[in-house]
């Protein structure tokens, strides 16, 4: 799943230089081009041409404003998103906080209770016979035996050996 995750982001990245790459070639040319407009030779051109110019340099001067206004409406919302989607970091770390809590109580559950001094299931249906069921390991380390059974010393077993408390 994460190389998933890693050749999709890859993509993206490619993706995004592509359009990146493609945009900068336009602005260089349009640049390049504008440029020369306002480089030409004028002064020794007829009148009509001059004033050809002029309307050239007015249609580039009114497109340019009109591509810096969009420009400017972008940049206005980019940076709103970007104040919304640090709002939503800010509102949502409690929820986050909260998670990772649970993810520390849980892994502290699991590395540090021992379910083995519990009853087993079949302890606790009716009809069944737990006094003849052997409980894994007690806390001393001894092995539990099963209520009732005399221990290897000749002792009956009590109930501190069954693993299970007051049954």
């Amino acid at each position: 799943m994460k190389q998933f995750f890693d050749q999709l982001l890859q993509l993206l990245q490619q993706g995004i230089a592509a359009i990146f790459q493609f945009v900068q070639i336009i602005w260089t040319w349009s640049t390049d081009q504008i440029t020369r407009v306002f480089q030409a030779p004028w002064d020794s051109w007829p009148l009509w041409k001059q004033i050809l110019l002029v309307l050239v340099i007015v249609a580039v001067t009114f497109v340019v404003f009109k591509a810096g206004i969009k420009l400017w409406q972008a940049g206005v919302s980019v940076l709103r998103a970007f104040a919304s989607l640090l709002v939503a970091f800010v509102m949502t770390l409690p929820e986050i906080l909260v998670a990772g809590a649970i993810a520390l109580g849980g892994l502290w559950a699991i590395n540090n209770l021992s379910f083995s001094q519990w009853p087993t299931f079949t302890s606790i249906l009716p009809g069944s016979d737990s006094k003849k069921e052997t409980s894994p390991r007690t806390s001393n380390g001894q092995s539990g035996q099963a209520t009732g059974e005399t221990r290897s010393d000749g002792a009956a077993a009590g109930p501190e050996t069954t693993g299970r408390g007051n049954n």
